[in-house]
């Protein structure tokens, strides 16, 4: 089967490899977000009874908990002190704290990819106050690794996941589906209760997006990452290459 239109489950920016993946290889690409990420209020945080100056070390495990963390600093107006630390899961994130703090007058410390790399750092600050901007869905596997240190911590909601609206692609077929976390396939199936597969391609980005797919009964196609794809571009490219590609 020729691949002619893909479907990536977000929006993506003008500057994403997908667009110059659709013209090398003059398949259509488009993008719909199907999760949408709604902010939590000052009264919200209030009523987690949370209180920013309770904590000096933050913990960072996405740009979006980095972005609701200031905002609602800012609405709550608690000064983030020059002394608050930071712990950033990757250096994406870390990096993507330069949009509120100036680096050199700050204590961070980075991890690699997950977040078991950063335990290392928490474990070096045993007696301090660590608060988890994050959003309602979080991996059980972290509040799990956090417990097990005995440490003070807390996890704060900043911000919702809700899934999208997606009635609108009900007659509408794509010859590959991308997805890049669990609740993306669960807005699918919230959408789209009796969805079939039906020879649509499904590619997975992560374990856990893996994980889901296969118990929401898909079929999945292109697995990412891997050694030899470690991105969602280059095995989209592979793929496409491999079906499009006129044998004579």
């Amino acid at each position: 089967m020729k691949i002619n239109n893909i479907l990536i489950s977000q929006s993506i920016g003008s500057d994403t490899p997908y667009l110059e993946l659709s013209k090398n290889k003059n398949v259509k690409i488009d993008f719909r977000s199907f999760i949408e990420i709604k902010g939590a209020s000052s009264s919200d945080v209030r009523k987690q009874k949370i209180n920013f100056s309770d904590f000096n070390i933050v913990l960072f495990i996405s740009k979006k908990s980095v972005d609701h963390y200031f905002r609602l600093a800012e609405s709550m107006r608690f000064k983030v002190p020059i002394s608050m630390k930071y712990i950033c899961q990757t250096k994406t994130i870390a990096y993507y704290l330069q949009k509120y703090i100036i680096y050199r007058k700050r204590k961070i410390h980075i991890g690699n990819k997950s977040f078991i790399d950063i335990i290392p750092y928490i474990k070096k600050y045993p007696k301090e106050k660590f608060i988890l901007p994050s959003s309602d869905i979080l991996k059980p596997e972290i509040p799990n690794m956090l417990n097990k240190l005995k440490i003070f911590w807390k996890k704060a909601i900043l911000y919702k996941t809700t899934y999208s609206d997606l009635s609108d692609l009900k007659h509408i077929y794509y010859d590959i589906l991308v997805f890049f976390s669990p609740t993306e396939i669960k807005s699918l199936f919230k959408n789209f209760p009796k969805f079939n597969q039906n020879g649509i391609k499904i590619a997975t980005f992560g374990k856990n997006t893996l994980n889901a797919a296969y118990q929401a009964g898909l079929k999945i196609d292109i697995k990412v990452p891997t050694p030899e794809f470690p991105s969602m571009a280059m095995a989209l490219e592979k793929y496409i290459k491999k079906l499009n590609t006129v044998k004579y």
